[in-house]
């Protein structure tokens, strides 16, 4: 059985029709590769309220994995990282610093995301910056642990 997963982007414009969504189906194609049952992206306004809303409703139909892209920056609108934080009870901030750390090799501008990773019961969520170069270079990193995260989240021994 394979494990599930979901993708939310988190981008204004996208929300409202005004720009094409490539970052999320980048995601969800590598998650469907990597073996998880992964719908297509939700797309949901910038915003703390609406990623926390998003991501609790998410969590609670027992996903393995939550992958958000966008809203990791420095601009006013940018709140993922403090929507997570509302969800998320244990950080796990090494993934999130890896992510950063290989981004920054790619693109000096990767060490401004805010992203995070943390559980949320027995989910994994993990922030990625909007693009889809940052989506493609994260994705591996994710796909890497996510399967034991996922088995320890339910009980499973180290």
């Amino acid at each position: 059985m394979s494990l599930r997963a979901a993708v939310v982007t988190v981008s204004d414009r996208s929300s409202r029709g005004e720009r094409a969504d490539t970052s999320g189906p980048a995601a969800v194609a590598a998650l469907r590769e990597g073996g998880f049952d992964c719908d297509d992206a939700v797309v949901v306004p910038d915003g703390a309220d609406s990623v926390e809303q998003t991501l609790r409703s998410i969590v609670a139909t027992g996903a393995a994995l939550i992958v958000t892209t966008g809203g990791t920056g420095l601009s006013p609108r940018d709140q993922t990282p403090e929507g997570t934080a509302r969800v998320i009870e244990r950080e796990v901030p090494g993934i999130a610093e890896e992510l950063r750390r290989l981004g920054v090799t790619q693109k000096p501008a990767a060490m401004l995301s805010r992203g995070l990773a943390g559980a949320a019961g027995a989910t994994l969520i993990v922030n990625l910056p909007g693009s889809s170069a940052a989506v493609r270079s994260g994705m591996p990193v994710i796909l890497s642990v996510a399967a034991h995260v996922a088995d320890q989240l339910s009980g499973g021994d180290h």
